[in-house]
């Protein structure tokens, strides 16, 4: 792992993750926001988007999943980096993230962890996901200290607690029970 994005994620537990132009805005001029999960945009967009955030200083990553316009395929990856220069992509697909990685782009692999059959996959992501090694894991929704403990103590990769994130008793519990830090849309969280 690159202790740069490991730096700026330990250093403020608060990721800003971004959904929309005001947001983005918002996020920019937050100087205690060191990272920037992008949540939207489209082909045609997206290089603008991580402009913004890298001449504000941040580091930009970008959800490959909810870019339109790009494919499941390896190379939006390689058009990630080379078209737009963002630091990093977040995905739920391994083979994306593997891509990241052999790029040098920092990765976050995103789990939605709903019931049991999901928790097992994160836990077992050693064995069922060879080769691939992400910066950090994001689990979702972040609200569940019991299971994000859980998944700490089996978990060799950092954990990132994001979704339903609301509240400092939110941020807290999720902190608490071991995730390096949490990733929120509530623009009230960026600031607690």
């Amino acid at each position: 792992m690159d202790q740069k994005f490991y730096d700026a994620v330990e250093s403020n537990p608060v990721i800003a993750a971004v959904k929309d132009f005001e947001g983005l805005d918002r996020c920019c001029q937050v100087e205690d926001i060191k990272v920037v999960f992008i949540l939207f945009g489209d082909v045609c967009s997206i290089d603008g988007i991580v402009r913004k955030i890298h001449e504000s200083g941040k580091i930009a990553m970008v959800h490959m999943d909810l870019i339109v316009g790009l494919s499941s395929k390896e190379i939006s990856v390689d058009f990630i980096k080379n078209n737009t220069y963002a630091d990093g992509i977040i995905s739920t697909k391994p083979t994306l993230i593997k891509r990241g990685g052999e790029l040098g782009l920092y990765t976050v692999l995103r789990f939605f962890v709903l019931d049991s059959r999901a928790l097992r996959n994160v836990e077992m992501m050693d064995h069922q996901y060879a080769g691939v090694r992400p910066d950090f894991i994001e689990v979702l929704p972040g609200v569940m200290p019991k299971i994000i403990r859980r998944i700490c103590k089996t978990s060799k990769i950092p954990v990132i607690a994001g979704g339903l994130i609301s509240d400092k008793e939110d941020v807290m519990g999720a902190l608490s029970a071991g995730a390096i830090s949490v990733s929120s849309t509530n623009q009230n969280v960026w600031f607690l």
